[in-house]
């Protein structure tokens, strides 16, 4: 059911955000990660900070944090979601930049205070747009870029908030994260019908940011 009503575009709307989802794009109303980090993140004060939604796709956590006064970037490998984000902002007369991004590739170097990101986590190689929303490589690929590539992104105060499921390889995934001199804590777990959901607080290890400290200009 869920996989032929993804097939077409869809309306959605969720605490007064107006969204257009083409099929190629991860749906926040059919898959609820989307909705539990949002959830999660709309008790944390966002107004004046820079705040990145790495992968947005339909782009609903980034379209809340800057309603509520955050700067927003909001990115994605799809080019069919940098289209429609762009367009329900538009349509929300909500102001934030929207970039096309493999990951960091394409963002202005800067140190976002907070990142959120609801990553693609089931172990297979993206085959067409659609799949980057899934699969995050044969090898957790996906995950070893992510942190090869976020330092100089972050500072020691940057806030980044990653949901990942029980049915992914979370071991795995925290050690790519230490080896690149990340940290996780715990900062949510939560069932949602059959699945259990974890929301993580990741952070640079302070070691990694007194010794090899990356400077903006």
């Amino acid at each position: 059911m869920a996989t032929r009503y993804i097939m077409r575009q869809r309306v959605y709307r969720h605490k007064g955000i107006g969204l257009v989802v083409p099929a190629t794009v991860f749906h926040p109303g059919l898959f609820f990660s989307t909705r539990l980090l949002l959830s999660f993140i709309s008790g944390i004060e966002v107004a004046g900070k820079t705040f990145l939604e790495l992968g947005a796709g339909s782009g609903l956590i980034a379209l809340h944090a800057a309603k509520r006064g955050a700067i927003v970037t909001a990115s994605d490998i799809n080019n069919k979601a940098v289209e429609y984000l762009n367009l329900n902002a538009k349509a929300n007369n909500i102001d934030m930049q929207v970039i096309a991004s493999n990951l960091f590739d394409q963002i202005p170097l800067q140190k976002f205070d907070m990142i959120a990101i609801n990553p693609p986590y089931y172990k297979k190689a993206p085959a067409n747009d659609a799949d980057h929303a899934w699969y995050c490589g044969a090898n957790n690929e996906y995950f070893h870029r992510l942190f090869e590539t976020m330092g100089p992104f972050v500072s020691n105060d940057t806030a980044i908030y990653m949901i990942l499921s029980e049915d992914c390889e979370i071991a795995a995934i925290k050690q790519i994260a230490a080896q690149n001199h990340f940290t996780f804590s715990l900062a949510l777990a939560k069932r949602v019908w059959w699945e259990k959901n974890y929301i993580f607080r990741i952070s640079l290890a302070a070691q990694a940011y007194t010794k090899n400290p990356i400077v903006c200009s």
